[in-house]
């Protein structure tokens, strides 16, 4: 079965109002819907991996011509789309890994309301992928 990323990154969708600034309650009910859905999804044997990441004042960039690493600051906090977490699926088709970024979508956010949070949606490449790019090797 074909593998997905569901890309989740700090665009906000219809609630601009930061996570640091809800209510505690808030902050509860949504962690608590990221938990039901991880659970639903390892139950079915579809969640591969799920990741959150901390955030861009912590990232670092690293570049090497073979050489030691240079290592600079990461993406810059003014970026609105640095990527916040992630979460690996493995399902049967396309429109399944829709089905579940649309429930991360709807994740809630102050007041219950859903987030409406634009979701990317990547089928990981695979062997045949790489045939096809280089049939030769």
């Amino acid at each position: 079965m074909p593998k997905y990323i569901l890309i989740v990154d700090h665009r906000p969708g219809v609630v601009t109002t930061p996570m640091d600034e809800w209510k505690p309650d808030d902050i509860k009910a949504h962690m608590d819907y990221y938990g039901a859905l991880q659970r639903e999804l390892l139950d079915s044997g579809e969640l591969v991996d799920q990741q959150a990441l901390t955030g861009p004042e912590f990232a670092k960039e690293v570049t090497s011509d073979g050489g030691p690493p240079v290592v600079t600051d990461g993406v810059f906090p003014e970026s609105k789309e640095f990527l916040a977490g992630f979460q690996i699926v493995e399902v049967a088709d396309e429109r399944r890994a829709f089905e579940i970024a649309a429930r991360v979508s709807a994740v809630p956010g102050p007041g219950g309301v859903p987030l409406q949070q634009p979701i990317g949606v990547r089928r990981v490449m695979d062997a045949a992928d790489f045939e096809r790019l280089h049939p030769e090797l």
